[in-house]
């Protein structure tokens, strides 16, 4: 995970964790904070997959440049090993 990743999920956390204390000691009903309570978590959690989204996304597209790379350097070495071959036989 890299910082900013560990960023977002700290400040994700930070703000369940007090958005969830703000309503705990809110002079409401129960019925009420445990309302409010339950919609934070929901956006909590659809913020938490929407950011899950994007670094599966980052990840895959890193991932196919690395293979690309890879790929690359792999057929320059065969064809390199090839005229090597070629000249000497």
């Amino acid at each position: 995970m890299n910082d900013n990743a560990k960023v977002v999920a700290a400040l994700l956390a930070g703000l369940a964790a007090g958005a969830a204390v703000g309503l705990l000691f809110a002079p409401e009903k129960g019925a009420d904070t445990r309302e409010k309570l339950n919609e934070s978590l929901k956006d909590l959690g659809e913020a938490i997959k929407e950011r899950s989204a994007e670094q599966k996304e980052h990840i895959n597209e890193l991932k196919d440049k690395l293979v690309s790379t890879i790929k690359g350097k792999v057929n320059r070495g065969v064809e390199n090993l090839e005229s090597e071959i070629d000249e000497h036989a």
